[in-house]
């Protein structure tokens, strides 16, 4: 359910979504100026690179302004942007040869329980050797697991937004979650075991 402060914030994007389709560019500048840090934040857990994060954040932009029309309404338009930048920054992957698909098990296979806590790490530690190690175990995980956690964990999407930009059921990402968190340990724990709160 989102809540009542997104409202007005999605009902100003549909104004300004109408102005820029009537012609007024200014009015898609200021959507760009709304959302470039957010995609910028969603673009840096595929690739560190400072210029290709920019030229994936460009893209999306241009491909949202360029599918404007297509914009149906039928979810909100932060929403429909972020569905357009990941499909660019899995595609700039495919293109640059680093394959956004691996091979895995059945990603909708049934897991009992819930997935075990990671440890908190030592307070000693930074928040940059944190962000670090937080990214080289997002890119071990098989992109499925990879986007379902970035957009839940960091961009603090809501299962529903989330379901709309990746165009499955709540059910299949609750499922895809489950088990990227699961992963995430595993890949986390192998790495880095000074995290095992077991050791």
């Amino acid at each position: 359910m989102r809540s009542p402060a997104m409202e007005p914030r999605a009902a100003e994007d549909l104004s300004l979504v109408r102005e820029t389709l009537g012609g007024n560019q200014l009015s898609f500048q200021l959507l760009v100026e709304r959302y470039q840090d957010r995609l910028f934040s969603l673009t840096r857990h595929y690739t560190r690179n400072a210029v290709e994060v920019e030229d994936i954040v460009q893209e999306a932009f241009l491909k949202a302004f360029r599918r404007l029309e297509s914009f149906q309404q039928q979810s909100s338009f932060s929403t429909w942007l972020y569905r357009i930048a990941v499909n660019t920054a899995l595609d700039f992957l495919k293109r640059s040869g680093r394959s956004p698909v691996r091979a895995i098990e059945d990603p909708e296979a049934a897991s009992d329980g819930q997935p075990p806590r990671v440890a908190a790490p030592d307070a000693r530690m930074d928040r940059e050797e944190i962000s670090r190690i937080t990214h080289e175990v997002l890119q071990e995980l098989p992109e499925i697991f990879r986007t379902v956690l970035v957009l839940r964990e960091f961009e603090g999407l809501a299962y529903q937004d989330m379901a709309d930009i990746l165009g499955i059921s709540i059910g299949t990402v609750e499922s895809r979650l489950f088990r990227a968190r699961a992963r995430f340990k595993e890949a986390l724990l192998r790495r880095h075991p000074e995290f095992d709160p077991t050791s």
